[in-house]
Parts: structure tokens; sequence; C-alpha cells
């Protein structure tokens, strides 16, 4: 309970620092929405990973170095987890990161946003969504960036091509990041899931990834997740 009020405390102070800076000026060097999974595959420990790994790497002195080295010296985010079709919820609605106390904002937020889902993983219709969120972004920029995590392929939902290509046509560009995990033991339903045919870092190229400078980067477990995001958003900001 202390927690949670410390925390509701912080994002009030926060906050409002965060909306007069956002006021004053609303070009950032891009626009960067983090679209999580939390299918039924990941588990709660792995949804914990993911979290921490998240709200950790925007504090990250290389990751607020490069956004400082930017032309206007921030960027606009916002964070939201998906499973299957119309399941995914905003859990950081759209904020700037310019500094280390917009980094702990959020993170405060982040960490007050309860796990919504355990569905399935539609690919295709977290990249509709993710479209949409971008479509209302109240900061101004040419760079638009969807940043996709998966640890499996997509299995229901719209076409995931279909959602790429309209994403790309819109100028924006879909980066994946790809969790690798260990096929031994698993049920076959899950194996193939996790680890298809060339691997899942493939399958993301194949399927997933589009626009200019599109990439794919892989953890090799849940536990390096943070670790590769924050190599992955100083590629994406820089």
């Amino acid at each position: 309970m202390r927690r949670r009020h410390l925390l509701s405390g912080l994002l009030a102070t926060l906050s409002l620092a965060g909306r007069r800076a956002e006021a004053a000026d609303p070009e950032v060097d891009v626009l960067l929405v983090l679209a999580v999974d939390v299918s039924l595959s990941i588990s709660e420990a792995r949804f914990e990973l993911e979290r921490r790994g998240y709200a950790e790497a925007f504090a990250d002195a290389r990751v607020l170095r490069a956004i400082g080295d930017g032309p206007a010296g921030r960027i606009g985010v916002a964070l939201f987890d998906w499973a299957g079709p119309g399941e995914q919820r905003v859990a950081v609605d759209w904020m700037t990161i310019a500094s280390a106390q917009d980094a702990a904002l959020f993170a405060a937020r982040l960490d007050v946003a309860m796990r919504p889902f355990y569905g399935r993983t539609a690919i295709g219709s977290a990249l509709d969504f993710a479209a949409d969120l971008l479509a209302r972004a109240p900061f101004r920029t040419e760079r638009k960036v969807i940043d996709i995590s998966g640890d499996g392929t997509g299995n229901a939902g719209r076409p995931i091509s279909n959602a790429r290509d309209a994403a790309i046509s819109a100028g924006i560009t879909v980066n994946g990041i790809v969790v690798l995990t260990d096929p031994d033991g698993m049920p076959n339903f899950l194996r193939e899931h996790t680890n298809p045919p060339g691997g899942l870092a493939a399958y993301y190229r194949d399927h997933v990834i589009g626009g200019a400078g599109a990439f794919v980067m892989s953890a090799e477990t849940f536990s390096a997740f943070g670790r590769a995001i924050i190599a992955k958003l100083i590629r994406e900001i820089s």
C-alpha cells in the first residue's frame, strides 16, 4: 500500500512537469510505439522480465545520450500490451522522453499497469492497433516506428502481411524483437509456435517487419531481454 501511495505521488509530480514540457514543444525526433506480447505463452515470470526490461531501458545512460543527441532532444513513446484479436490495451499513453526524470515517469506508469490478457497471438491485429496509435499521437515528426516484441508466430486475427503493408504505406517502419525459447520438453503445438522452421527471427523478417531500415533483433533468453531492448532502442533512436 505504501509503495502504491509513493508511486501515485511520483506520477502526479512527474506528470505535471511532463505536461508542461510537452505543451511547450510538440516536436520529437521519433514516434515510437512499443507493442508488447502478453499472449498465453508468456508466463508471469517472463511478463515481469518484459516489464522490467522496458522500464529500465529508457533510464540507461546510453539510451538517454542517444535521445539527447537528436535535433529535438526528445522522443514520443507509447506502450501497449497485446495478445489475441481485440486484445490490445495501452499501458503507457503518449509521452515524451528527454531526461532521466521522464524515464522515471515512464517506469512509474508502467509499474502500475496490470497485465490485461492471456490470449492467442494476433500479430496483425497488434500492428493495426499500433498504427492507429501513431495516427493519434500528439507530437510531430516524420519518423514513425512500431517496435513489436514476441516469442512466437501469429495464430489469430488479421493477416500479418496486410497489416504490415498498410503500416508501411502510412510511412511507418515496423521493427521486431524476438525472444528465443528452448523447445525441449514443450508440447508439439507450442514448439511449432515458438520455434518455426528457419527460426523465429527469420519468421519476423519474412512476415512482420518492413519499411525504411527495418530490422529484427533477438534475445537469446527472457533474462537477456532488457539488454536487447537497450541495444534496439539506441538503434531506433539514433
